[in-house]
């Protein structure tokens, strides 16, 4: 029989002990604290993105930031320009307004004897036009006469689009810019800013021209940039990552094409396009002529493009991250446009910024000419062109050409300094120097 006394042992001694951390525990217990604390301290740090330095070193150079804000002004007022209290731009007065100086004297909106409105007033013809098409459509609901329902229906289209007063005072608005014509009436009324720029040869508001000519500019330089870059890019990305006997053959095309002078190309395809059996068979399709203006100015400035995409695809599509896409069985097309060509944006923007001026130096120059923007269309370089016709040894009117000018060499600065600033922005080299 087992002694009692000498086998007792405690009874809580080993649970006591079962229950004191061992140091491995003690120690896992300090490498998850550790662990925690480090976590905590990495969600606390932010990283930065290359756009975000980016911007950050962009917005210490203050002519670059001068030169956007300046930027994003004109294009306000460029997009809101029918909105503006301006003044007829294609309206002309022979006999009254050729060649005035800048003035101060506020102008009547469809006060112009020649045109005829009510009460020479343009919100008094509105609403008479607008009286009489009333009229028209009440005597159309009335009436069950298919002919004579046809020949109202013809009265009501042909008066609303070719009769109407907008008509006289604008070219063309289309659906948006009208509306914002009547916006600006019932705000203004007749009112309408003076002549602050003088007026042309033709007796037309210099002011309203050199708004509405911005439009035209600005939008052949961002459509024509946008060709240039979806020609050029996928051209140039598709050589760098094919390479071979593939990529030696379409930098021969391009070769090619740099050698043939665009000015020529551009005078053969204007002048083509504006022959009158093709400019109607465009207008029967609803094709203007301005629009293949501007496609074919960006088809022909997408050559530099294609060189500096494929140049840094070529360092690019070698990468380890290149490498994993094949792996995995990424198509080429999948790995061009998802892998390779988002990394070349940095200088495919950098570029871009500076092509958008010289596409719209490249217009302005057709314009001088006589080859871009055809009358009634008006641009900054129509307008210079205008301005050098009215100069005179007799006479100096220097403000046909002075404002036109100002405000195309203004952007054009702008442009550049931007694209100065981008370019050193983005510039992984002067990323220390800041």
């Amino acid at each position: 029989m087992t002694d009692p006394i000498t086998n007792w042992t405690p009874s809580g001694s080993s649970a006591v002990a079962s229950d004191r951390p061992s140091l491995e525990q003690l120690a896992e217990t300090e490498r998850r604290q550790v662990l925690a604390r480090l976590l905590d301290e990495s969600r606390e740090i932010r990283g930065t993105s290359l756009w975000s330095d980016a911007w950050r070193r962009l917005r210490r150079r203050r002519t670059a930031m001068v030169s956007l804000a300046g930027l994003i002004v004109l294009i306000i007022l460029a997009v809101l320009t029918p909105l503006l209290p301006l003044q007829s731009p294609i309206d002309k007065d022979l006999q009254n307004r050729r060649l005035l100086p800048p003035e101060w004297s506020s102008v009547t909106m469809g006060s112009r004897e020649g045109l005829g409105f009510a009460d020479r007033s343009l919100v008094a013809e509105l609403r008479r036009f607008d009286a009489e098409i009333d009229d028209l459509r009440r005597r159309l609901a009335d009436t069950s006469d298919a002919s004579a329902r046809k020949d109202l229906e013809n009265k009501i289209r042909q008066r609303t689009e070719i009769e109407h007063p907008f008509n006289q005072l604008w070219n063309r608005l289309g659906p948006v810019s009208w509306t914002m014509c009547r916006m600006r009436i019932a705000v203004f009324g007749d009112y309408a800013i003076p002549s602050l720029f003088g007026t042309d040869k033709l007796g037309r508001d210099l002011l309203a021209r050199v708004f509405w000519g911005a439009r035209v500019s600005l939008v052949v330089g961002v459509v024509a940039t946008l060709v240039s870059l979806v020609i050029g890019v996928t051209y140039g990305a598709t050589a760098g990552y094919l390479g071979g006997t593939v990529d030696a053959v379409m930098m021969r095309i391009v070769d090619i094409l740099y050698s043939i002078p665009f000015i020529f190309v551009v005078i053969f395809l204007i002048t083509f396009l504006g022959e009158d059996t093709v400019k109607a068979w465009l207008q029967a399709r609803g094709i203007e002529q301005i629009t293949i203006f501007y496609f074919v100015i960006g088809a022909i400035y997408w050559l530099t493009m294609s060189r500096v995409v494929r140049g840094q695809v070529l360092s690019l599509r070698n990468e380890q991250f290149i490498e994993a896409a094949r792996t995995i069985g990424a198509s080429p097309a999948r790995i061009v446009f998802r892998h390779l060509v988002p990394n070349v944006l940095g200088v495919v923007i950098v570029y871009l910024t500076l092509t958008i001026p010289a596409v719209m130096l490249f217009e302005a120059f057709l314009s001088f000419l006589g080859l871009g923007v055809a009358p009634p269309d008006v641009s900054w370089g129509q307008l210079l062109n205008d301005g050098v016709e009215a100069l005179s040894s007799v006479k100096l009117f220097w403000w046909v050409v002075i404002f036109p000018g100002a405000a195309l060499a203004a952007t054009l600065f702008a442009l550049n300094f931007l694209g100065d600033g981008v370019r050193d922005a983005l510039d992984p080299k002067l990323k220390n120097r800041d």
